[in-house]
């Protein structure tokens, strides 16, 4: 059987590559590759897609996060309520500005954080503590979006500000509004395998803040105020003017993707019925299915079925934040957050993405199925 991949990004620039070619070579064409037309047009479109005011685009996912939270004034000796089970960018952001990531466990439906768990934790810590609390950053994983509407109350009653880590997320929605609008601001990555993703490393920050808006857009560009005089210190974390010229052709797709990636994801429920084993993603509005992830209770002999048949998966994520080599300093041990624990033991991405077609979709699915009965 032919190999299938977790994600075909060839076959998505054969279904635009005349428009992605032109637009490339229209931005070489003007010599725009930092900042120019095509920056600040993806920014105005991008914003406007999320019924935001304001957009900032940078250089990637990671330093929209660290702007964000710079600007939210986190910093040394500071604390972040956020997700064990995510990408390490999500807590990287936090660190780098000197904080301290503050841990709390997901819920086991949707793999985003709970905000039965979020209180709980804040009410687990020490008054002194609860004063360094500077923020609630949520994640929404996988295409699936968080419960805001818990969050945002939790935070409301600490008065917690929030910002979304909206990487996997890109058009995902509560209730008609788009994830990203509901805190104070909204980070993207732009990374190429995401569902609006570039030909390289992007990302951009969304709010309705005027000043917040302002901010990063003048940190991201080592401070200015105006070219050569700097009102503070920044940093070189610039979109390019070629990668804002393959967004803005992306996004006029993106919520025709995100269609098909629904589709798509309730085609795989429907042939994995059988497997009693498999616990399928609910299909609930404004989910957009970034990844296509099931759980299994033998999820490595699973993955490694699948992988000796010619079909790619991948495990998001095998080993959760807090028992990362890299976050032994907060001293957390197995069994600090039980739902993060299982989950990593049993997920498993299938291939999906929008140009899959049926035959793909029945394979992976038929080897499910064979593996079910082994």
């Amino acid at each position: 059987m032919p190999s299938i991949p977790v994600i075909d990004l060839h076959a998505q620039y054969l279904t635009i590559k005349d428009e992605i070619d032109s637009a490339i070579h229209r931005a070489i064409e003007k010599s725009a590759y930092i900042g120019g037309v095509e920056h600040d047009e993806f920014e105005k479109e991008f914003a406007a897609y999320h019924q935001a005011r304001y957009c900032a685009a940078v250089a990637n996912g990671t330093d929209a996060l660290v702007l964000a939270l710079r600007v939210m004034g986190v910093g040394p000796g500071d604390r972040v309520i956020t997700s064990p089970f995510t990408f390490i960018a999500t807590v990287e952001a936090i660190t780098l500005n000197g904080a301290i990531p503050i841990f709390a466990d997901i819920d086991s439906e949707n793999f985003n954080l709970s905000a039965e768990s979020v209180e709980s934790t804040i009410q687990s810590l020490s008054a002194g503590e609860r004063k360094t609390l500077k923020a609630l950053l949520p994640v929404h994983l996988y295409g699936r979006p968080a419960d805001m509407k818990g969050l945002c109350d939790v935070a409301g009653r600490y008065g917690l500000p929030v910002l979304e880590d909206c990487a996997q997320s890109h058009g995902a929605t509560i209730a008609g509004r788009r994830v990203g609008t509901f805190g104070i601001a909204g980070t993207f990555s732009f990374y190429p395998s995401k569902n609006l993703g570039a030909y390289g490393d992007a990302g951009a920050v969304i709010t309705n803040d005027e000043n917040f808006y302002d901010r990063v857009s003048r940190i991201r560009n080592h401070g200015r105020a105006e070219k050569y005089l700097h009102a503070i210190e920044g940093v070189n974390s610039r979109l390019d003017g070629i990668q804002a010229a393959v967004l803005r052709i992306k996004l006029r797709r993106l919520d025709q993707w995100n269609t098909a990636r629904r589709r798509l994801a309730a085609r795989y429920n429907e042939l994995l019925a059988p497997c009693k084993r498999v616990v399928k993603p609910p299909i609930v509005d404004g989910a957009v299915f970034y990844l296509y992830t099931i759980r299994h209770p033998e999820r490595d002999r699973l993955r490694d079925f699948l992988v000796k048949n010619g079909i790619s998966v991948g495990v998001h994520y095998a080993v959760p934040l807090h028992l990362q080599p890299a976050y032994s300093s907060l001293k957390l041990q197995e069994g600090a957050f039980p739902v993060t624990e299982r989950a990593a033991h049993e997920v498993l991405s299938l291939p999906l993405y929008p140009e899959m077609g049926e035959d793909a979709l029945q394979a992976v699915a038929s080897k499910v199925r064979e593996f079910e009965r082994v």
